[in-house]
C-alpha cells in the first residue's frame, strides 16, 4: 500500500462500486480505496474503457443499474462498498428563472440516481449481511444554497434517504452514512458562476475550498471496520461552516 496516506485500512479482496469515478471526488475516492486493496468498479457515463470492471451506465436508468449490479456480483461474487458520488450541479439562478426540465434533471441525477443505485445494490449487501454505503451529499442540502434550489433540494433528499435506509439496514451489518461537504475544488464548480463559488468560500471559516483528498479520506474511514456504530448519520466536511 502507498505510504502517502496518514492512515491505512485493509480492504483486500473487497469490491467497491463508486459512481462518477472518472474525475473529481469520485476518482479520488476510487484511488483511495484501491490504495487500501479494494477492487473498484467505476459506474460512470464515460468510464475508462481499459478497466474490465468499469461500467458505462446512467444513474437515472434503473433497469441498466440492476443489470450492472447483477453482472458485477456474478463476476466478483460480492459487493462490499457503494459510494454514491455521481452528480450534476446545473446552472446557478433564482428558482423562478429555472428551466423546469433542468430543475428535474438535477433532481433525477442527484437524488433519484442515489435511490436507483441503492435499490440495485442493497439486496446483495442485505443477503451477505455486510456492507458499507456512503452517499456524497452536500452542505447545500442542510443550508439551502441561494440560486441552487434544485441542487439543495436534491441533496437534502439524499440526507433523508440516508437516514431512512440506515435505519432499515441497521440490523443487517450494512452501514449507511452520508458526507456533506462544503464547496470542494473540482470540475463541477465550473458549472457554477465565479461569484457563486466565491460566496461559498467566503462563508467558510477556513476561507478555502475543500479538497477531493479530504472527501476520500473520510469515505475510507466510513467504509472501514473502524466505523462500526455509525449509521444513518451525516458527517460534515465544511471547514467549520456547518452550524448544525
Amino acid at each position: 500500500m502507498s505510504s502517502a496516506f496518514p492512515v491505512q485500512y485493509d480492504f483486500s479482496d473487497q469490491v467497491a462500486v463508486v459512481t462518477g469515478a472518472s474525475a473529481g471526488i469520485g476518482f479520488a475516492i476510487a484511488e483511495r480505496l484501491r490504495a487500501c486493496g479494494a477492487i473498484v468498479s467505476n459506474w460512470d457515463l464515460a468510464p475508462d474503457g481499459n478497466d474490465p470492471l468499469a461500467c458505462q451506465v446512467d444513474v437515472t436508468d434503473a433497469a441498466a443499474l440492476e443489470a450492472a449490479a447483477a453482472d458485477l456480483h456474478q463476476k466478483t461474487g460480492r459487493i462490499d462498498m457503494l459510494i454514491n458520488n455521481a452528480g450534476f450541479a446545473g446552472p446557478t439562478t433564482e428558482l423562478w428563472r429555472y428551466c423546469p426540465d433542468t430543475w428535474q434533471k438535477i433532481i433525477d441525477v442527484n437524488l433519484v440516481g442515489v435511490f436507483n443505485v441503492c435499490r440495485a445494490i442493497t439486496p446483495y449487501m442485505h443477503e451477505a449481511k455486510q456492507g458499507r454505503i456512503v452517499n456524497i451529499s452536500s452542505l447545500a442540502g442542510k443550508e439551502g444554497t441561494p440560486n441552487a434550489s434544485a441542487y439543495s433540494a436534491a441533496k437534502a433528499g439524499v440526507l433523508a434517504l440516508t437516514k431512512s435506509l440506515g435505519k432499515e439496514l441497521a440490523s443487517s451489518n450494512v452501514l449507511v452514512n452520508a458526507i456533506a461537504p462544503a464547496a470542494v475544488e473540482t470540475e463541477l464548480l465550473k458549472q457554477m458562476s465565479p461569484s457563486h463559488v466565491q460566496t461559498m468560500i467566503d462563508k467558510s471559516p477556513m476561507k478555502r475550498l475543500g479538497s477531493v483528498a479530504e472527501v476520500a479520506e473520510m469515505t475510507a474511514w466510513l467504509c472501514s471496520a473502524a466505523c462500526s456504530f455509525n449509521t444513518g448519520a451525516v458527517f460534515d466536511l465544511s471547514g467549520g461552516r456547518a452550524t448544525y
